[in-house]
């Protein structure tokens, strides 16, 4: 009698991630509870291979929290302040990863006077420093890494819905507007080299950043009940989950367009 063959096991298929293949760099990186690092660990996860940056005091804080990531990843200084930073760190992105695929921009700052009760008490030179830091650097990043994106790609930033006027976020939210038409702009000039510029329009996540903003809790109050889909401070995934897939082909026909990931709370008067 003929003896049966057992029948071959079936082979493992390895999963491929949606950023397989794709180059990334990332800013914004501060703690492993940045909006910027859920980013990156996911971003990981979906194959990319990734580049952090950092800048001034914070470099070596960034340089912790990459330790944190599941794969070893190269840091490297950028302060979008700095004429000379957008040359050498293009030259070191390229010699770490060579083609750009991908950039997202995290990068936000004013000084205390541009925050708070008084919107009268900033000076333009407090002023100055919010805008260049938080909407002009979204071009910086273009100077910087446009010509590695040789294969097109896209740039995605991280926002805060400015249509309205919030409470304390006074210049910021002035820088964030600037930001929105920048991007805008950005998208416009870039399109024809078949590289998306997008932002998402995150909801309140309490990170480091928000630590700085004077009644970050009256966002938290409210934000939760008048959501729809409801909203949880502590949790950045759903912010990195979009901004990944906005990094991904998935969206290849869409740019100059910001991307609300705040549980539905933009659309909702009361």
């Amino acid at each position: 009698m003929a003896q049966l063959k057992t029948p071959p096991r079936p082979t493992t298929v390895e999963r491929v991630g949606i950023l397989s293949g794709k180059n990334i760099v990332i800013t914004g990186v501060l703690t492993d509870a940045s909006l910027a690092f859920g980013v990156a660990q996911l971003a990981q996860q979906e194959g990319a291979k990734i580049v952090l940056t950092g800048a001034g005091r914070g470099l070596s804080i960034t340089q912790r929290a990459a330790k944190k990531l599941s794969t070893q990843v190269e840091v490297i200084e950028f302060d979008v302040t700095v004429d000379e930073h957008v040359l050498s760190a293009r030259t070191a992105v390229e010699k770490h990863l060579g083609r750009v695929d991908g950039v997202l921009h995290s990068i936000g700052f004013a000084p205390a006077a541009c925050l708070g009760d008084d919107f009268m008490a900033a000076s333009w030179q407090d002023v100055s420093t919010a805008m260049q830091i938080s909407a002009y650097s979204l071009k910086t990043l273009a100077d910087a890494f446009v010509p590695l994106m040789t294969a097109g790609g896209s740039i995605v930033g991280l926002d805060f819905d400015n249509t309205v006027a919030w409470p304390a976020y006074n210049w910021m939210g002035v820088a964030k507007s600037a930001l929105e038409s920048t991007n805008r702009y950005l998208a416009k000039a870039l399109g024809p080299k078949n590289i998306r510029c997008n932002l998402i329009a995150a909801g309140p996540i309490r990170t480091m950043a928000a630590k700085s903003i004077p009644s970050f809790s009256a966002f938290e109050d409210i934000w939760g009940d008048r959501a729809p889909l409801g909203w949880n401070v502590n949790d950045s995934n759903p912010v990195a989950r979009s901004t990944v897939a906005l990094l991904s082909d998935w969206f290849p026909a869409t740019t100059g367009e910001i991307i609300h990931v705040d549980g539905g709370f933009h659309s909702t008067g009361a």
